[in-house]
């Protein structure tokens, strides 16, 4: 069988012209479900995003082919994010994968808010992040690839039954269940949505601010508020004291949202997709302790973030407070 060097050192020339090998090819952290490789071809830095040998994927998450379309589709529209440089097919030998220009910047959400390197460009992200909701929100869902549709009842049906699925009652969860439910706001004309918008998925460079956009893997067809409201969730702050990404305003990313064309969406509405988000996450972060109470995981990476479920219900107490 290929090793991946050398199936990439095969891709060479239809990569960069007149290229005869891959170099460097080293593989990257993160990455929960994708494989994130680094490797360079001539002169030029390149990433392969591919699937893991053998592995299945999230229920949830689109083909790399089809990641690969959206991010080529979000280009047309001006949004910043990475070339796709080639959809790898079978014969390529490396797998379910697409190969991307590599973009230069920072991805991590602690240094976002607080390094002095981005003091400068800070008071422009929240804006930046809006305006690139829109271009990605004006994708015509009629020419990209097929994609689930969510709307926020759906949404709540299926994260009750994770938690119902998960153990004990958490009266804090049941109390934002019952709130969200009775205020579930109706789908117009879906949106294309990116589905995973935050820090962590986001490349953001000192002099530019939102640099690329990342990991599509969870795009469909919903509600635009529900884009606007996951990068306010708190747990994607990050230690930051705005609501937005820890860095900024709701007013400035609504502002930047309506500035580059999005249809306007009220205040009211990203609050309520932000509680819902805070309750999504709060009961990921049950799933993954119980995975590893049941040793099904013993990472200490999953008890850690299962710890957090008390954050959401400190968030889920804040957020519902204010809405009284």
């Amino acid at each position: 069988m290929m090793t991946l060097e050398a199936a990439l050192s095969a891709l060479a020339p239809r990569l960069v012209p007149g290229a005869t090998e891959a170099l460097d090819v080293r593989r990257l952290s993160g990455g929960a479900s994708q494989e994130t490789w680094a490797f360079r071809v001539g002169e030029r830095d390149l990433i392969l995003r591919r699937r893991p040998p053998g592995g299945a994927g999230s229920g949830n998450a689109v083909g790399l082919a089809t990641e690969a379309a959206l991010i080529r589709a979000a280009a047309a529209k001006g949004a910043p994010v990475p070339e796709v440089v080639h959809v790898c097919a079978e014969e390529d030998g490396v797998g379910e994968a697409y190969v991307m220009g590599k973009v230069e910047g920072e991805t991590l959400g602690a240094r976002i808010v607080r390094n002095e390197a981005f003091a400068a460009v800070r008071p422009k992200l929240a804006g930046q992040c809006g305006a690139v909701l829109a271009q990605i929100h004006a994708i015509d869902p009629a020419t990209a690839p097929a994609l689930n549709t969510s709307d926020a009842a759906s949404e709540l049906e299926k994260y009750e039954t994770v938690y119902r699925t998960v153990g004990p009652e958490r009266p804090i969860f049941e109390a934002a269940f019952r709130w969200l439910k009775d205020r579930a706001p109706v789908l117009g004309s879906p949106t294309l949505l990116h589905g995973d918008f935050r820090n962590g998925n986001i490349m953001f460079q000192p002099d530019v601010g939102v640099a690329a956009v990342l990991d599509w893997e969870l795009a469909h067809l919903g509600d635009p508020a529900e884009d606007l409201a996951w990068i306010c969730v708190n747990s994607w702050r990050f230690g930051g004291t705005k609501p937005v990404g820890g860095f900024g305003d709701y007013a400035q990313l609504l502002e930047g949202y309506e500035a580059a064309g999005g249809k306007p969406v009220t205040l009211e509405r990203v609050l309520y997709w932000q509680t819902l988000g805070s309750l999504k996450w709060g009961c990921m972060c049950l799933t993954m302790y119980a995975s590893f109470a049941s040793g099904a995981d013993a990472s200490v990476e999953r008890a850690m973030i299962g710890r957090r479920t008390s954050e959401t219900e400190i968030d889920l107490i804040a957020l519902l407070e204010r809405a009284q």
